[in-house]
C-alpha cells in the first residue's frame, strides 16, 4: 500500500512526498481510513511507529477535503476563532512535536496551529489564539491555565485526540484531562493513542470513546522489536567509570542515557563533560528555553550525550538515535519501554543498554513477574 492509495488529498501527498515518504506504516495504513471515516479509535502503538502522522494526516483531509464514500462527514469549516481540533499531550517535547508534524504535513494547506504549555510566556500564546487557529496542541496543566483566564474557547471542538494516554496517567493528569473534556461537545470524534496496554487506559477509553475502531500494531507492552537488549552487571560506584570506557572505547556520538533523578542526571552530565564529551542535562527543573536547545543541539550532533530523566522517554523523536543506555533502571516496566523506544524507530534498528548494579537485579526479577501478572489479568479481561 502507498500514501496515494488512502484516498489524502493532492496537497497532503505534496508535503508526505516532500519528507521522503512514500509507504504508510502499519499503524497509519490501519488508523486513516477509520479516521476518515469519522469513527472513533483507540490505538495500541509502540513509539516510532508513525503514530503522530496516523491521525495528523486524516485530521488535516478532514479539516480541508471530504473524501468520497466516507461514511464520516468532514470536519466543519467554522468561522470563529475557536480551534476545531484539540490534541491533549503529557510533556512540552511531545507538544512541539506534534505541532511540527501538524505544520509539516499541513504545510500546503492554510490551516492555523498552536501548541501552548507551561515553561513560556502565557501571553504570545493567547495573542495567537485571538488571531483564530484551526488545531490545538495543548498540555493539560497550561490549557487549563487557559481555561481559567477565558482565553480559550473549546465549543468548537469537533475532534479530540488523547496521545501518549498511559503516560497522563502516570503523570497524574487524568483529573485535569477529565475537567477538560467537560468542556468540549458532547459531539466529537474521539482518538487515543497509548503505547502501552493497562487498566487505567481501557478504563478511560470506555468512558470517551464511542463505539471505537480497534488498531493494535505491536504486542501489548512489548518492547521495540528492532532494539538490541544489552545488559552489563557492575557496581554502583563503578558505573561511571565505565560508561566513560564505553565512550572512549567505541567512538559513541548521540548517546540518549537516563537517570531516575534530577540530580544524578546534573551529576553524570557533569561527569562526562570534564572527560571532554559534549554533554547536556534534560529534566523538569531545566527552563524551556534551556531544554530546548539541549535537544535541538543533541539532534545537530552538537552534543555526544544527553542525559535525561524519564521526562524525556516520550515525545523526542530523533532521526537515527543509534542508542539508549540506562544508567539507572527506571521504577516501573512501562518506562523502561518508553525510554528504549527513542531508539529503533521507523524501522530502524538501535541498541539498548543497561548497567545493572546487584540490587537492580532483584528489582529486574520483580519487574517481570509484576509484568507477567499484569498481562495474564489483562487478557482474562478480553
Amino acid at each position: 500500500m502507498q500514501f496515494t492509495d488512502l484516498g489524502l488529498s493532492a496537497e497532503l501527498l505534496r508535503a508526505i512526498g516532500e519528507q521522503g515518504y512514500t509507504t504508510p506504516t502499519p499503524v497509519q495504513q490501519q488508523a486513516i481510513p477509520h479516521i476518515l471515516a469519522g469513527r472513533d479509535l483507540e490505538a495500541l502503538a509502540q513509539t516510532g511507529t508513525g503514530k503522530t502522522a496516523a491521525f495528523v494526516l486524516p485530521i488535516l483531509q478532514r479539516l480541508t477535503n471530504p473524501v468520497a464514500g466516507q461514511t464520516g462527514s468532514p470536519l466543519q469549516k467554522i468561522t470563529h476563532t475557536a480551534p476545531r481540533v484539540l490534541v491533549l499531550v503529557p510533556t512540552r517535547e511531545l507538544a512541539a512535536q506534534v505541532l511540527e508534524s501538524v505544520r509539516v504535513y499541513g504545510a500546503h494547506t492554510g490551516l492555523r496551529s498552536l501548541a501552548v504549555f507551561g515553561g513560556v510566556g502565557i501571553n504570545p500564546q493567547i495573542q495567537t489564539m485571538r488571531r483564530g487557529i484551526d488545531i490545538l496542541v495543548a498540555t493539560p496543566g497550561r490549557l487549563l491555565d487557559h481555561l481559567g483566564q477565558r482565553t480559550v474557547d473549546l465549543s468548537k471542538v469537533q475532534t479530540l485526540v488523547l496521545d501518549e494516554a498511559d503516560r497522563m496517567f502516570d503523570m497524574g493528569f487524568i483529573r485535569d484531562i477529565r475537567r477538560i473534556i467537560e468542556k468540549l461537545p458532547k459531539v466529537r470524534q474521539n482518538l487515543m493513542f497509548s503505547a502501552t496496554f493497562a487498566a487505567e487506559v481501557r478504563e478511560l477509553a470506555h468512558a470517551v470513546l464511542r463505539d471505537p475502531a480497534m488498531v493494535e500494531v505491536a504486542r501489548r507492552n512489548a518492547p521495540a522489536e528492532l532494539v538490541t537488549h544489552t545488559v552489563i552487571k557492575v557496581d554502583q560506584d563503578q558505573k561511571r567509570d565505565l560508561l566513560l570506557h564505553l565512550f572512549a572505547a567505541h567512538g559513541w556520538h548521540q548517546v540518549l542515557v537516563f537517570c531516575r533523578t534530577k540530580h544524578g542526571s546534573d551529576a553524570l552530565a557533569r561527569k562526562l563533560e570534564q572527560a571532554g564529551i559534549r554533554t547536556a542535562a534534560l529534566h523538569g527543573n531545566k527552563s524551556q528555553n534551556a531544554r530546548t536547545r539541549a535537544l535541538a543541539d543533541f539532534k545537530s550532533g552538537k552534543l555526544a550525550a544527553l542525559v535525561a530523566t524519564d521526562i524525556a522517554a516520550r515525545g523526542l523523536d530523533i532521526d537515527s538515535l543509534p542508542r539508549v543506555v540506562n544508567f539507572e533502571l527506571p521504577n516501573v516496566p512501562e518506562d523502561y519501554i518508553h525510554r528504549i523506544g527513542r531508539t529503533g524507530r521507523a524501522g530502524a534498528s538501535g541498541e539498548a543498554l543497561s548497567l545493572v548494579s546487584g540490587e537492580a537485579v532483584a528489582c529486574r526479577e520483580s519487574w517481570l513477574q509484576q509484568s507477567e501478572r499484569a498481562h495474564q489479568e489483562l487478557e482474562s479481561q478480553q
